[in-house]
Protein backbone atom coordinates (compact mmCIF):
# COMPACT_ATOMS: atom_id res chain seq x y z
CA UNK A 1 0.00 0.00 0.00
CA UNK A 2 1.20 3.48 -0.85
CA UNK A 3 2.53 5.86 1.77
CA UNK A 4 -0.06 8.61 1.40
CA UNK A 5 0.86 12.18 2.30
CA UNK A 6 -0.97 15.43 1.62
CA UNK A 7 1.09 18.13 -0.11
CA UNK A 8 0.49 21.80 -0.85
CA UNK A 9 -3.10 21.12 -1.92
CA UNK A 10 -4.28 17.59 -1.30
CA UNK A 11 -2.86 14.17 -2.09
CA UNK A 12 -1.65 13.62 -5.65
CA UNK A 13 -0.07 10.59 -7.26
CA UNK A 14 0.41 8.81 -10.58
CA UNK A 15 -2.69 7.01 -11.81
CA UNK A 16 -2.48 3.19 -11.48
CA UNK A 17 0.84 3.47 -9.63
CA UNK A 18 -0.23 4.92 -6.29
CA UNK A 19 -3.49 6.61 -7.29
CA UNK A 20 -5.60 3.44 -7.33
CA UNK A 21 -9.16 2.63 -6.31
CA UNK A 22 -7.89 0.84 -3.22
CA UNK A 23 -5.80 3.81 -2.09
CA UNK A 24 -8.57 6.31 -2.85
CA UNK A 25 -10.88 4.21 -0.68
CA UNK A 26 -8.29 4.26 2.12
CA UNK A 27 -8.07 8.05 2.01
CA UNK A 28 -11.86 8.42 1.78
CA UNK A 29 -12.30 6.22 4.87
CA UNK A 30 -9.69 8.22 6.79
CA UNK A 31 -11.48 11.43 5.77
CA UNK A 32 -14.85 10.05 6.91
CA UNK A 33 -13.33 8.93 10.23
CA UNK A 34 -11.84 12.39 10.78
CA UNK A 35 -15.10 14.17 9.95
CA UNK A 36 -17.10 11.82 12.19
CA UNK A 37 -14.73 12.47 15.09
CA UNK A 38 -15.19 16.21 14.54
CA UNK A 39 -18.98 15.96 14.46
CA UNK A 40 -19.05 14.00 17.71
CA UNK A 41 -16.81 16.50 19.48
CA UNK A 42 -19.06 19.01 21.31
CA UNK A 43 -16.31 21.63 21.10
CA UNK A 44 -16.35 21.42 17.31
CA UNK A 45 -18.03 24.15 15.27
CA UNK A 46 -19.55 21.32 13.22
CA UNK A 47 -21.51 19.87 16.15
CA UNK A 48 -25.16 19.37 15.29
CA UNK A 49 -24.75 19.67 11.52
CA UNK A 50 -26.25 16.92 9.36
CA UNK A 51 -23.61 14.50 8.04
CA UNK A 52 -23.51 15.76 4.47
CA UNK A 53 -20.54 15.71 2.07
CA UNK A 54 -19.95 16.98 -1.48
CA UNK A 55 -17.86 15.09 -4.04
CA UNK A 56 -16.85 16.47 -7.44
CA UNK A 57 -14.38 15.55 -10.15
CA UNK A 58 -12.52 16.91 -13.18
CA UNK A 59 -11.84 15.57 -16.69
CA UNK A 60 -8.87 13.37 -15.88
CA UNK A 61 -8.73 9.67 -16.67
CA UNK A 62 -11.17 7.77 -14.45
CA UNK A 63 -11.91 10.85 -12.29
CA UNK A 64 -15.61 9.99 -12.37
CA UNK A 65 -14.89 6.47 -11.15
CA UNK A 66 -12.57 7.64 -8.38
CA UNK A 67 -15.25 10.14 -7.32
CA UNK A 68 -17.86 7.38 -7.23
CA UNK A 69 -15.60 5.25 -5.03
CA UNK A 70 -15.14 8.19 -2.67
CA UNK A 71 -18.89 8.81 -2.54
CA UNK A 72 -19.60 5.14 -1.83
CA UNK A 73 -17.19 5.12 1.11
CA UNK A 74 -18.74 8.28 2.53
CA UNK A 75 -22.23 6.82 2.10
CA UNK A 76 -21.10 3.63 3.78
CA UNK A 77 -20.08 5.75 6.77
CA UNK A 78 -23.56 7.27 7.05
CA UNK A 79 -23.07 10.48 5.10
CA UNK A 80 -25.52 11.95 2.65
CA UNK A 81 -23.36 12.57 -0.42
CA UNK A 82 -23.92 15.16 -3.13
CA UNK A 83 -22.07 13.76 -6.16
CA UNK A 84 -21.74 15.94 -9.23
CA UNK A 85 -23.14 14.30 -12.37
CA UNK A 86 -20.35 15.52 -14.65
CA UNK A 87 -16.93 17.19 -14.48
CA UNK A 88 -17.22 20.32 -12.34
CA UNK A 89 -14.91 23.25 -11.48
CA UNK A 90 -13.26 23.00 -8.08
CA UNK A 91 -14.62 26.39 -6.87
CA UNK A 92 -18.15 25.18 -7.66
CA UNK A 93 -17.59 22.18 -5.38
CA UNK A 94 -16.09 24.38 -2.65
CA UNK A 95 -19.02 26.78 -2.87
CA UNK A 96 -21.45 23.87 -2.59
CA UNK A 97 -19.79 22.64 0.60
CA UNK A 98 -20.49 25.95 2.32
CA UNK A 99 -23.79 26.67 0.58
CA UNK A 100 -25.28 23.25 1.44
CA UNK A 101 -23.97 23.18 5.00
CA UNK A 102 -21.82 20.13 4.38
CA UNK A 103 -19.25 18.81 6.83
CA UNK A 104 -16.72 18.88 4.03
CA UNK A 105 -16.03 17.87 0.48
CA UNK A 106 -13.62 16.21 -1.89
CA UNK A 107 -12.59 17.20 -5.40
CA UNK A 108 -10.97 14.47 -7.47
CA UNK A 109 -8.41 16.42 -9.48
CA UNK A 110 -4.69 16.92 -9.88
CA UNK A 111 -5.31 20.49 -11.00
CA UNK A 112 -2.39 21.57 -13.22
CA UNK A 113 -0.25 18.42 -12.87
CA UNK A 114 0.70 16.30 -15.91
CA UNK A 115 -2.03 13.98 -17.27
CA UNK A 116 -0.59 10.88 -15.59
CA UNK A 117 -1.49 12.33 -12.16
CA UNK A 118 -4.76 12.48 -10.31
CA UNK A 119 -5.52 13.83 -6.87
CA UNK A 120 -7.78 14.10 -3.83
CA UNK A 121 -8.40 17.71 -2.74
CA UNK A 122 -9.92 17.98 0.72
CA UNK A 123 -12.41 20.79 1.42
CA UNK A 124 -13.54 22.00 4.85
CA UNK A 125 -17.00 23.14 5.94
CA UNK A 126 -16.17 26.82 5.34
CA UNK A 127 -15.83 26.24 1.59
CA UNK A 128 -12.07 26.23 1.17
CA UNK A 129 -9.10 23.88 1.17
CA UNK A 130 -8.47 22.11 4.45
CA UNK A 131 -5.47 23.43 6.35
CA UNK A 132 -2.29 21.54 7.25
CA UNK A 133 -3.61 20.46 10.67
CA UNK A 134 -6.74 18.85 9.19
CA UNK A 135 -4.77 17.15 6.43
CA UNK A 136 -2.33 15.72 8.98
CA UNK A 137 -5.27 14.55 11.06
CA UNK A 138 -6.70 12.68 8.05
CA UNK A 139 -3.28 11.07 7.52
CA UNK A 140 -3.34 9.92 11.16
CA UNK A 141 -6.64 8.10 10.53
CA UNK A 142 -5.29 6.11 7.58
CA UNK A 143 -5.92 2.36 7.91
CA UNK A 144 -7.43 2.61 11.40
CA UNK A 145 -10.61 1.23 9.81
CA UNK A 146 -11.12 -0.66 6.55
CA UNK A 147 -13.16 1.19 3.91
CA UNK A 148 -16.90 0.88 4.55
CA UNK A 149 -18.84 0.66 1.32
CA UNK A 150 -21.11 -1.74 -0.50
CA UNK A 151 -23.88 -1.53 2.10
CA UNK A 152 -27.13 -1.85 0.06
CA UNK A 153 -28.99 0.98 1.82
CA UNK A 154 -26.04 3.36 1.42
CA UNK A 155 -26.64 3.75 -2.33
CA UNK A 156 -29.74 5.82 -1.57
CA UNK A 157 -27.53 8.30 0.30
CA UNK A 158 -25.71 9.31 -2.91
CA UNK A 159 -27.57 12.13 -4.64
CA UNK A 160 -26.65 13.40 -8.11
CA UNK A 161 -26.81 17.20 -8.23
CA UNK A 162 -25.32 19.86 -10.51
CA UNK A 163 -23.76 22.36 -8.09
CA UNK A 164 -22.56 24.78 -10.78
CA UNK A 165 -25.64 27.03 -11.20
CA UNK A 166 -25.59 28.21 -7.57
CA UNK A 167 -21.88 29.01 -7.81
CA UNK A 168 -22.29 30.81 -11.13
CA UNK A 169 -25.09 32.93 -9.67
CA UNK A 170 -22.92 33.81 -6.67
CA UNK A 171 -19.92 34.99 -8.71
CA UNK A 172 -22.17 37.09 -10.95
CA UNK A 173 -23.34 38.88 -7.79
CA UNK A 174 -19.72 39.71 -6.89
CA UNK A 175 -19.40 42.06 -9.86
CA UNK A 176 -21.51 44.63 -11.69
CA UNK A 177 -22.76 42.03 -14.11
CA UNK A 178 -25.15 44.46 -15.82
CA UNK A 179 -22.11 46.57 -16.78
CA UNK A 180 -20.41 43.51 -18.25
CA UNK A 181 -23.60 42.42 -19.99
CA UNK A 182 -23.89 45.65 -22.00
CA UNK A 183 -20.15 46.09 -22.69
CA UNK A 184 -20.05 44.18 -26.01
CA UNK A 185 -16.74 42.66 -25.01
CA UNK A 186 -15.30 39.95 -27.24
CA UNK A 187 -14.15 37.37 -24.72
CA UNK A 188 -12.06 34.31 -25.47
CA UNK A 189 -11.47 31.62 -22.87
CA UNK A 190 -8.63 29.12 -23.18
CA UNK A 191 -9.80 26.21 -21.03
CA UNK A 192 -6.53 24.29 -21.58
CA UNK A 193 -8.77 21.23 -22.20
CA UNK A 194 -9.92 21.45 -18.60
CA UNK A 195 -13.19 21.43 -16.74
CA UNK A 196 -13.79 25.16 -17.27
CA UNK A 197 -14.66 24.60 -20.94
CA UNK A 198 -17.90 26.38 -21.82
CA UNK A 199 -18.27 28.19 -18.49
CA UNK A 200 -17.84 31.74 -19.83
CA UNK A 201 -20.16 30.97 -22.71
CA UNK A 202 -22.73 30.01 -20.07
CA UNK A 203 -22.03 33.04 -17.86
CA UNK A 204 -22.22 35.51 -20.76
CA UNK A 205 -25.21 33.97 -22.53
CA UNK A 206 -27.99 36.49 -23.29
CA UNK A 207 -25.59 39.45 -22.95
CA UNK A 208 -24.12 41.76 -25.59
CA UNK A 209 -20.77 40.00 -25.16
CA UNK A 210 -19.49 37.26 -27.40
CA UNK A 211 -17.68 34.35 -25.72
CA UNK A 212 -15.49 31.84 -27.51
CA UNK A 213 -14.00 28.75 -25.88
CA UNK A 214 -10.54 27.70 -27.06
CA UNK A 215 -9.12 24.23 -26.44
CA UNK A 216 -12.34 23.06 -24.87
CA UNK A 217 -12.60 19.50 -26.07
CA UNK A 218 -12.64 16.66 -23.56
CA UNK A 219 -9.11 15.24 -23.69
CA UNK A 220 -7.63 13.36 -20.73
CA UNK A 221 -4.17 14.10 -22.17
CA UNK A 222 -4.86 17.87 -22.25
CA UNK A 223 -3.64 18.25 -25.81
CA UNK A 224 -0.14 17.19 -24.76
CA UNK A 225 0.40 20.01 -22.24
CA UNK A 226 0.11 20.42 -18.50
CA UNK A 227 -3.12 22.38 -17.93
CA UNK A 228 -1.41 25.20 -16.04
CA UNK A 229 -1.92 28.92 -16.77
CA UNK A 230 1.65 29.66 -17.83
CA UNK A 231 2.76 31.38 -21.07
CA UNK A 232 4.53 28.21 -22.27
CA UNK A 233 1.12 26.51 -22.43
CA UNK A 234 -0.56 29.28 -24.45
CA UNK A 235 0.85 28.30 -27.85
CA UNK A 236 -2.33 26.71 -29.22
CA UNK A 237 -4.64 29.40 -27.87
CA UNK A 238 -2.30 32.20 -28.92
CA UNK A 239 -2.26 30.96 -32.51
CA UNK A 240 -6.07 30.93 -32.60
CA UNK A 241 -6.21 34.48 -31.22
CA UNK A 242 -3.81 35.78 -33.82
CA UNK A 243 -6.19 34.50 -36.48
CA UNK A 244 -9.35 35.69 -34.67
CA UNK A 245 -8.59 38.57 -32.27
CA UNK A 246 -10.70 39.28 -29.15
CA UNK A 247 -10.59 41.94 -26.45
CA UNK A 248 -9.08 39.53 -23.91
CA UNK A 249 -8.46 35.85 -23.45
CA UNK A 250 -9.03 34.42 -19.99
CA UNK A 251 -7.17 31.21 -19.16
CA UNK A 252 -8.09 28.65 -16.51
CA UNK A 253 -6.22 25.57 -15.35
CA UNK A 254 -7.38 21.95 -15.39
CA UNK A 255 -9.91 22.35 -12.57
CA UNK A 256 -10.67 26.07 -13.17
CA UNK A 257 -9.58 27.40 -9.80
CA UNK A 258 -6.64 29.39 -11.19
CA UNK A 259 -6.57 32.33 -13.60
CA UNK A 260 -4.23 33.45 -16.34
CA UNK A 261 -4.70 35.68 -19.38
CA UNK A 262 -3.57 36.70 -22.83
CA UNK A 263 -4.27 39.94 -24.60
CA UNK A 264 -6.74 39.83 -27.46
CA UNK A 265 -4.05 39.00 -30.00
CA UNK A 266 -2.51 36.06 -28.15
CA UNK A 267 0.38 37.74 -26.33
CA UNK A 268 0.63 36.17 -22.89
CA UNK A 269 0.33 38.01 -19.61
CA UNK A 270 2.15 36.52 -16.64
CA UNK A 271 0.14 35.54 -13.59
CA UNK A 272 1.96 38.30 -11.71
CA UNK A 273 0.62 40.89 -14.15
CA UNK A 274 -2.89 39.49 -13.76
CA UNK A 275 -2.60 39.74 -9.96
CA UNK A 276 -1.48 43.38 -10.18
CA UNK A 277 -4.35 44.21 -12.54
CA UNK A 278 -6.90 42.60 -10.22
CA UNK A 279 -5.54 44.51 -7.22
CA UNK A 280 -5.65 47.75 -9.21
CA UNK A 281 -9.27 47.11 -10.15
CA UNK A 282 -10.41 46.13 -6.65
CA UNK A 283 -8.87 49.23 -5.06
CA UNK A 284 -9.00 51.99 -7.65
CA UNK A 285 -12.13 51.12 -9.58
CA UNK A 286 -14.21 49.45 -6.89
CA UNK A 287 -12.93 51.47 -3.90
CA UNK A 288 -11.95 48.37 -1.96
CA UNK A 289 -10.08 48.71 1.32
CA UNK A 290 -8.70 45.95 3.50
CA UNK A 291 -5.89 43.53 4.14
CA UNK A 292 -4.05 42.12 1.12
CA UNK A 293 -2.43 38.70 1.49
CA UNK A 294 0.21 37.31 -0.83
CA UNK A 295 2.60 34.40 -0.85
CA UNK A 296 6.24 35.37 -0.68
CA UNK A 297 6.94 34.25 -4.25
CA UNK A 298 4.43 36.79 -5.63
CA UNK A 299 5.48 39.95 -7.45
CA UNK A 300 7.01 42.80 -5.47
CA UNK A 301 4.70 45.17 -7.37
CA UNK A 302 1.98 44.16 -4.88
CA UNK A 303 4.17 45.47 -2.05
CA UNK A 304 4.62 48.81 -3.81
CA UNK A 305 0.93 49.12 -4.61
CA UNK A 306 -0.07 48.41 -1.00
CA UNK A 307 2.48 50.91 0.31
CA UNK A 308 1.27 53.62 -2.07
CA UNK A 309 -2.39 53.03 -1.23
CA UNK A 310 -1.84 52.55 2.50
CA UNK A 311 -3.19 49.00 2.47
CA UNK A 312 -2.02 46.47 5.08
CA UNK A 313 -0.10 43.59 3.49
CA UNK A 314 0.34 40.12 4.96
CA UNK A 315 2.95 37.78 3.46
CA UNK A 316 2.50 34.02 3.95
CA UNK A 317 4.04 30.72 2.89
CA UNK A 318 3.37 29.13 -0.48
CA UNK A 319 0.03 27.44 -0.98
CA UNK A 320 -3.48 28.83 -0.93
CA UNK A 321 -4.16 26.98 2.30
CA UNK A 322 -2.11 29.75 3.99
CA UNK A 323 -4.12 32.49 2.26
CA UNK A 324 -7.58 31.05 2.99
CA UNK A 325 -7.45 31.69 6.78
CA UNK A 326 -6.48 35.32 6.12
CA UNK A 327 -9.49 35.79 3.81
CA UNK A 328 -11.78 34.66 6.63
CA UNK A 329 -10.50 37.35 9.00
CA UNK A 330 -12.43 40.64 9.41
CA UNK A 331 -11.12 43.38 7.15
CA UNK A 332 -9.72 41.10 4.44
CA UNK A 333 -9.93 42.17 0.80
CA UNK A 334 -7.85 40.00 -1.54
CA UNK A 335 -5.37 37.13 -1.54
CA UNK A 336 -3.03 35.96 -4.29
CA UNK A 337 -0.18 33.60 -5.02
CA UNK A 338 2.24 33.38 -7.92
CA UNK A 339 0.54 30.40 -9.56
CA UNK A 340 -2.55 32.41 -10.56
CA UNK A 341 -4.50 31.45 -7.44
CA UNK A 342 -6.58 34.39 -6.23
CA UNK A 343 -9.38 34.74 -3.71
CA UNK A 344 -11.78 37.49 -2.74
CA UNK A 345 -13.35 38.59 0.54
CA UNK A 346 -17.13 38.19 0.86
CA UNK A 347 -16.88 35.00 -1.18
CA UNK A 348 -15.65 31.52 -0.31
CA UNK A 349 -12.09 31.47 1.11
CA UNK A 350 -10.94 29.61 -1.96
CA UNK A 351 -9.10 30.31 -5.17
CA UNK A 352 -11.65 30.92 -7.89
CA UNK A 353 -10.48 31.36 -11.46
CA UNK A 354 -14.03 31.93 -12.70
CA UNK A 355 -14.75 34.77 -10.26
CA UNK A 356 -11.36 36.28 -11.13
CA UNK A 357 -12.28 36.16 -14.82
CA UNK A 358 -15.46 38.13 -14.18
CA UNK A 359 -13.53 40.78 -12.24
CA UNK A 360 -11.16 41.18 -15.20
CA UNK A 361 -14.13 41.59 -17.54
CA UNK A 362 -15.67 44.16 -15.20
CA UNK A 363 -12.36 46.06 -15.28
CA UNK A 364 -12.33 46.18 -19.09
CA UNK A 365 -16.00 47.11 -19.26
CA UNK A 366 -15.39 50.02 -16.90
CA UNK A 367 -12.05 51.32 -18.19
CA UNK A 368 -12.74 50.76 -21.89
CA UNK A 369 -9.10 50.15 -22.77
CA UNK A 370 -6.84 47.16 -23.31
CA UNK A 371 -5.13 45.09 -20.64
CA UNK A 372 -1.78 46.03 -22.20
CA UNK A 373 -2.39 49.75 -21.71
CA UNK A 374 -3.67 49.18 -18.18
CA UNK A 375 -0.58 47.25 -17.18
CA UNK A 376 1.71 49.77 -18.91
CA UNK A 377 0.20 52.45 -16.67
CA UNK A 378 0.96 50.36 -13.59
CA UNK A 379 4.58 49.91 -14.66
CA UNK A 380 4.89 53.63 -15.31
CA UNK A 381 3.67 54.29 -11.77
CA UNK A 382 5.38 51.48 -9.85
CA UNK A 383 8.32 50.63 -12.07
CA UNK A 384 8.93 47.69 -14.40
CA UNK A 385 8.47 44.25 -12.89
CA UNK A 386 9.34 41.39 -15.21
CA UNK A 387 8.97 37.82 -14.05
CA UNK A 388 9.54 34.26 -15.23
CA UNK A 389 9.60 30.73 -13.83
CA UNK A 390 11.48 27.62 -14.92
CA UNK A 391 10.53 24.11 -13.78
CA UNK A 392 13.23 21.46 -13.70
CA UNK A 393 13.14 17.76 -12.96
CA UNK A 394 15.27 17.21 -9.86
CA UNK A 395 15.97 14.14 -7.69
CA UNK A 396 13.75 14.29 -4.60
CA UNK A 397 16.45 12.70 -2.45
CA UNK A 398 18.83 15.61 -3.20
CA UNK A 399 16.36 18.43 -2.59
CA UNK A 400 16.98 18.86 1.15
CA UNK A 401 20.77 18.99 0.72
CA UNK A 402 20.42 21.60 -2.03
CA UNK A 403 18.17 23.83 0.08
CA UNK A 404 20.56 23.63 3.04
CA UNK A 405 23.53 24.50 0.84
CA UNK A 406 21.70 27.49 -0.64
CA UNK A 407 20.80 28.80 2.82
CA UNK A 408 24.34 28.55 4.15
CA UNK A 409 26.17 29.56 0.95
CA UNK A 410 24.05 32.21 -0.77
CA UNK A 411 25.37 34.18 -3.77
CA UNK A 412 26.99 37.47 -2.78
CA UNK A 413 24.92 39.42 -5.30
CA UNK A 414 22.14 39.05 -7.83
CA UNK A 415 23.43 40.43 -11.11
CA UNK A 416 24.98 43.75 -10.03
CA UNK A 417 23.03 44.28 -6.80
CA UNK A 418 24.39 43.05 -3.43
CA UNK A 419 22.31 40.47 -1.60
CA UNK A 420 20.03 42.02 1.05
CA UNK A 421 18.12 39.04 2.48
CA UNK A 422 17.67 35.27 2.42
CA UNK A 423 14.17 33.90 3.10
CA UNK A 424 14.04 30.15 3.77
CA UNK A 425 10.42 29.71 4.84
CA UNK A 426 9.70 27.39 1.91
CA UNK A 427 12.60 26.78 -0.42
CA UNK A 428 15.15 29.58 -0.53
CA UNK A 429 14.55 33.12 -1.79
CA UNK A 430 17.40 35.57 -2.39
CA UNK A 431 16.47 39.27 -2.39
CA UNK A 432 18.86 41.98 -3.63
CA UNK A 433 19.00 45.60 -2.51
CA UNK A 434 17.29 46.75 -5.71
CA UNK A 435 14.33 44.38 -4.98
CA UNK A 436 15.44 41.92 -7.67
CA UNK A 437 14.86 38.38 -6.40
CA UNK A 438 15.60 34.76 -7.24
CA UNK A 439 13.99 31.75 -5.61
CA UNK A 440 14.41 27.97 -5.74
CA UNK A 441 11.73 25.73 -4.29
CA UNK A 442 10.58 22.15 -4.63
CA UNK A 443 7.01 21.65 -5.84
CA UNK A 444 4.59 20.42 -3.19
CA UNK A 445 2.57 18.43 -5.73
CA UNK A 446 5.08 16.82 -8.14
CA UNK A 447 8.79 15.87 -8.38
CA UNK A 448 9.86 19.22 -9.78
CA UNK A 449 12.14 22.02 -8.58
CA UNK A 450 10.93 25.49 -9.52
CA UNK A 451 13.18 28.50 -10.18
CA UNK A 452 11.47 31.90 -9.90
CA UNK A 453 12.92 35.30 -10.79
CA UNK A 454 11.78 38.91 -10.90
CA UNK A 455 13.76 41.92 -12.10
CA UNK A 456 13.36 45.19 -13.99
CA UNK A 457 13.89 43.75 -17.48
CA UNK A 458 13.28 40.52 -19.37
CA UNK A 459 17.00 40.20 -20.03
CA UNK A 460 17.79 40.46 -16.31
CA UNK A 461 15.18 37.79 -15.56
CA UNK A 462 16.79 35.45 -18.09
CA UNK A 463 20.17 35.98 -16.44
CA UNK A 464 18.68 35.27 -13.01
CA UNK A 465 17.11 32.04 -14.24
CA UNK A 466 20.49 31.06 -15.67
CA UNK A 467 22.06 31.73 -12.26
CA UNK A 468 19.36 29.65 -10.61
CA UNK A 469 19.96 26.79 -13.02
CA UNK A 470 23.69 26.86 -12.27
CA UNK A 471 22.93 26.67 -8.53
CA UNK A 472 20.64 23.73 -9.20
CA UNK A 473 23.33 21.94 -11.20
CA UNK A 474 25.85 22.49 -8.43
CA UNK A 475 23.39 20.83 -6.07
CA UNK A 476 23.44 17.62 -8.08
CA UNK A 477 26.97 17.07 -6.74
CA UNK A 478 25.67 16.44 -3.21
Amino acid sequence: MANIQFGTDGWRAVIAQDFTFANVARVAQATADFWTAQIRNPASALFGRPPKAVVGYDRRFFSDRFARTTAEVFAGNGYEVILTPEPTPTPSVSFAVKNLGAVGGVMITASHNPPIFNGFKLKSHFGGSSGPADCQAVESWLDKNPPRFGIPESAARILSRDVRPAHFAAIKRLVDFKLIARSRLRVAHDALFGVGAGVFETLLAKTSCTATTLNGRYDVLFGGICPEPLPKNYVLGGAQLRRHPHDICLVTDGDADRIGAMDGHGAPLTNQQVIALLLHHLVRNRGGRGVITKTFNTTAMVDKMCAAWNLPLTEVGIGFRFIAPELMKPGALFGAEESGSVGFANHIPERDGLAAGLFLLEMLALEKTSVNRLYARLEKEFGPHRYARFDAQYPLEKRAALMESLKTNPPARLLRSPLAAVDARDGVKFVARDATWLMLRGSGTEPVLRIYAEAQSDDAVRKLLKLGTSLLLQGRQF
